[in-house]
C-alpha cells in the first residue's frame, strides 16, 4: 500500500468526501480543509506529502494558497495537484507557472485523480531518496551540454556550477532534452515520453518549456538553447550561439517577437 499523507482542499463537501474516500482506499492518510486559511494552517500542522488543491476557494483562493505554500521553508518541493474548472485555462496556466505539479479538470474521474497523485508522489519520493543518498552518481551517468550538468541519479542540475531549483516536471524535461539534442520534439510527444501522459492539455508543455527557459537561458525572451520550431515543437541545441552582446549588431535576421510565440505553439 502506498505510504503518504495527502491534504485535500476543496470547499465542496461532496467533492472533498469523494476524493478523500478514493485516496483512503488507495492507502493514503488524508486530511481535509475547506478554505484557503484552513489549508495553510493544516499544511503547517500536518506537513503533507502532497496537496490536492481546488483553485476556487473562499477566504484565500487556490492560486494564493499555492504561492504561499511555495514560499514556506521546504515548500518549493511540496507536490501540488490542482483541481480546476474546465474553462479556467488562464488560472490553470498560472497555477503551473507557480509550480503546481499537475492538474485535473472538473468534472473528473476520482480514479484518474488517484493515478495522478500516485505518479506525482513517485517522482517526489525518487527525488527525495536520491537527494538523501550519500553515494555519488557514476561519472558516466552525468548528462552535460555547454554549462549545464545534470545528475539523473541524485536528481540535481547545475548551470555554471550553480545548482538549479527545478520542479519535478522541469527536471524530467531538462533530462529528456539533454538526452535528445538536436531532435525536434512536438508538445504531444513530450507529454507522452517525458511524463507518460496519453492525454492532457498541451499548454502544460508550453508552460514548463517557458519556466525551464527562465532557468537555463541567458535571455529567456530570445532562447538559444531550447528553440521553437514553428508549427512543430521544440529543439534543444546546445551548440546554438547565444544572443549577441549589447552594443554589437546581430548577424542573423530578426525572428518573431516573444508575443508571437503563444498562438503558434
Amino acid at each position: 500500500m502506498p505510504a503518504g499523507r495527502i491534504l485535500v482542499v476543496d470547499d465542496d463537501p461532496t467533492v472533498a468526501e469523494v476524493v478523500a474516500g478514493y485516496l483512503l482506499r488507495a492507502g493514503y492518510r488524508v486530511d481535509r480543509a475547506a478554505d484557503g486559511p484552513q489549508a495553510l494552517a493544516r499544511a503547517a500542522e500536518t506537513r503533507p506529502d502532497l496537496v490536492v488543491l481546488d483553485l476556487m476557494l473562499p477566504g484565500i483562493d487556490g492560486l494564493e494558497v499555492c504561492r504561499r505554500l511555495r514560499a514556506t521553508e521546504g515548500g518549493e518541493r511540496l507536490p501540488v495537484v490542482m483541481l480546476t474548472a474546465r474553462g479556467d485555462e488562464s488560472d490553470r496556466i498560472l497555477g503551473l507557472e507557480l509550480g503546481a505539479d499537475d492538474y485535473v479538470t472538473k468534472p473528473f474521474s476520482p480514479r484518474e485523480l488517484v493515478l495522478r497523485v500516485q505518479s506525482v508522489l513517485r517522482r517526489s519520493t525518487a527525488t527525495a531518496a536520491a537527494a538523501a543518498s550519500a553515494a555519488p552518481a557514476a561519472p558516466s551517468g552525468l548528462l552535460a551540454a555547454g554549462d549545464l550538468t545534470l545528475d539523473p541519479t541524485a536528481r540535481r542540475a547545475f548551470r555554471s556550477g550553480r545548482e538549479l531549483s527545478l520542479t519535478l516536471r522541469e527536471f524530467d524535461l531538462l533530462a529528456f532534452l539533454l538526452r535528445h539534442p538536436g531532435t525536434v520534439l512536438g508538445r504531444e510527444e513530450l507529454m507522452q515520453r517525458v511524463w507518460g501522459w496519453e492525454f492532457g492539455d498541451l499548454s502544460t508543455v508550453t508552460v514548463h518549456v517557458r519556466r525551464l527557459r527562465e532557468k537555463v537561458e541567458d535571455d529567456p525572451a530570445a532562447p538559444a538553447l531550447i528553440t521553437t520550431v514553428w508549427g512543430v515543437g521544440y529543439r534543444f541545441d546546445p551548440a546554438s550561439p547565444q544572443p549577441p552582446a549589447a552594443g554589437r549588431a546581430a548577424t542573423t535576421p530578426p525572428g518573431p517577437t516573444p508575443l508571437q510565440e503563444g498562438p503558434t505553439l
